[in-house]
């Protein structure tokens, strides 16, 4: 049995020191069940309500410009009576009121109660902004004052993003009185937001939206709340933001999504005279080179740690003000990514432990995975899970990316029950320990990751890649190797496990396996051929979902399947080359 030994020179099982670790979990749940409740209780009580009212706004200034591209199609849907979210469609015609009628899911009500709606039916025009106006009303009258579900972080956070965003546009079609309960709404909600302490790994994202609240609110009232926000966006800025553009969630979607916010604040400051802080403009600057770093060949974003493969307008929209950007670098360290380029190949590999903690939530155990995109068609991938897939937390596991999985384990776990509903869906048990070496020269890329996420099963994976720019191919070899050598073990009684190397498709990529039963060849949309050639004991095509915009889409999976005794290790090797003709 594995044992550690402290400072004080006793031993410890390694499964009471496991055990030790879970009820640190659970006394920190205990604790934020507690926080909770408190907090709870003083947002829905008179007194704050009350202190949320004062001072009372003076009027609108700024009108920020949210660099996100909107739909207006879709509001003119709205106007015609339709109202599709995410997670379904209601029908509430001309005059309806969603906030009165069942939600079809509970992703369709966070939607609902973020007004996700707004930006769309903004861009339909004036009719658009006096529906609005009307839906806002309809809010107002059943929520305005306070719920916990339409008041939370969830929600909250967006809806005072977007409400900001449309404030003026609203004002010009609304009456004195219409203006005054927005002002009011804004007002309120932006100060409730910079109050909110759990979920702190979004700390960052309120305390920005907060601020642009402010701007958006003329006279001193606009002013307190801006200073409240820069002061939160100054602790946590470089913090959340990494030296090399990431965000430390290790999400590329996050960062994305986070350099919108930015801009967004950073247009709305200018617009009320006040200078960026510099800590803000250095973050805008390396978020956009990290999304450079992380938009691959065929134009999407990278799907990792639940951030979804994004279209490249919304990419190309983040993107727009800084067209001449740097060019960014193969290695972004801090992250904890490694990109690998040649000939028609473009490999992406994460090459980091998975966050902890907070920001973890979305975290997902999947060491050494990469996506592969061959002649700029997305070919190898991850199921793409996302936060938006409610419920769907077993794509978060090792099997749902392209990585090894060994037995029916996964390289760490999210968090579930008491624990999860308190803290979170944090990832626990994931890797502590991943070391890296890359080597580049003329005639290619050599990555040599290795990590301790199977150390439950006494293993270390270790994945080689050498990218061939002469000859255009992948070559892999994944390997489990025993974190403790034991001579007399590979002489004592034979146990086996079962491990897989796994090949997530692209829901527009196929597959099929050859007559040797080994060899798969690969296509995707340009009809381009590959063969993904190995050594396996056996190969089979499986079936697979990948997510997007958090629906399941159909896809398929290739898994080369062997065994490993977990006091010998064992490998598989592979290549991916270009099918001739």
């Amino acid at each position: 049995m594995a044992v550690k030994r402290p400072a004080n020179g006793l031993k410890f099982p390694a499964p009471f020191l496991a055990s030790r670790r879970r009820g640190g979990v659970l006394w920190k749940a205990v604790g934020a069940e507690v926080a909770s409740h408190v907090e709870r209780e003083w947002f829905g009580s008179g007194p704050h309500r009350l202190i949320l009212a004062f001072p009372r706004p003076e009027g609108l200034a700024a009108r920020p410009h949210d660099p996100r591209p909107n739909d207006p199609a879709r509001g003119l849907k709205i106007l015609s009576g339709t109202l599709a979210l995410d997670g379904g469609t209601v029908r509430i015609g001309a005059d309806g009121d969603p906030f009165d009628t069942a939600s079809p899911s509970r992703r369709f009500a966070v939607a609902l109660h973020r007004f996700d709606w707004l930006p769309d039916l903004i861009a339909a025009g004036p009719d658009g902004a006096r529906r609005a106006l009307r839906l806002i009303d309809d809010w107002r009258r059943v929520f305005g004052k306070w719920n916990a579900f339409s008041w939370s972080a969830e929600c909250l956070e967006r809806r005072v993003f977007h409400l900001a965003c449309a404030a003026k546009a609203l004002a010009q079609e609304g009456s004195d009185a219409e203006i005054a309960d927005l002002l009011m709404d804004l007002a309120r909600q932006g100060r409730h937001l910079i109050e909110i302490a759990k979920f702190p790994e979004r700390v960052l994202e309120r305390a920005v939206v907060a601020a642009l609240a402010g701007c958006v609110l003329a006279g001193k009232p606009g002013e307190r709340l801006i200073d409240k926000g820069l002061k939160v966006v100054a602790r946590h800025i470089d913090l959340m933001v990494l030296p090399d553009g990431g965000h430390a969630t290790r999400s590329p979607e996050a960062g994305v999504e986070l350099l919108f916010d930015l801009l967004t604040l950073d247009d709305a400051l200018g617009q009320r005279g006040r200078p960026s802080p510099e800590a803000l403009s250095r973050a805008i600057d390396r978020l956009s080179t990290a999304a450079r770093f992380f938009t691959l060949g065929d134009g999407h974003l990278a799907a990792f740690h639940g951030g979804e493969a994004i279209e490249q307008r919304r990419i190309a929209a983040a993107l727009a003000h800084d067209d001449a950007g740097p060019r960014p670098l193969n290695v972004a360290p801090h992250s904890g990514y490694h990109k690998m380029i040649g000939g028609s190949l473009e490999v992406i590999a994460d090459a980091g432990r998975p966050p902890l903690g907070p920001l973890s939530v979305a975290a997902c155990a999947q060491p050494a995975a990469v996506e592969i995109v061959c002649a700029k068609d997305r070919l190898i991938t991850s199921c793409g899970w996302s936060p938006e897939a409610a419920g769907a937390h077993a794509f978060r596991l090792s099997d749902a990316a392209s990585t090894v999985s060994v037995g029916d384990g996964s390289a760490g776990r999210p968090l579930s029950g008491f624990r999860a509903r308190t803290l979170g869906p944090w990832l626990v048990d994931g890797a502590t320990k991943v070391e890296v070496k890359r080597h580049d020269d003329v005639g290619g890329v050599w990555l040599d990751i290795v990590h301790d996420g199977w150390r439950h099963v006494g293993l270390t994976h270790a994945r080689r890649l050498f990218l061939d720019a002469v000859n255009d191919e992948l070559r892999g070899e994944d390997s489990l190797v025993p974190l403790a050598a034991d001579p007399g073990a590979a002489q004592g009684p034979r146990r086996y496990l079962p491990f897989a190397v796994r090949f997530h498709l692209h829901p527009e990529a196929r597959a099929s396996i050859a007559r040797d039963g080994r060899s798969v060849l690969i296509r995707g949309p340009n009809n381009i051929g590959w063969w993904l050639r190995n050594d396996a004991v056996d190969v089979e095509i499986a079936p697979s979902a990948h997510f997007d915009h958090g629906l399941a889409r159909k896809a398929g999976q290739i898994v080369l399947k062997s065994q490993a005794r977990p006091e010998v290790g064992a490998k598989i090797r592979w290549k991916l080359t270009r099918a001739e003709g």
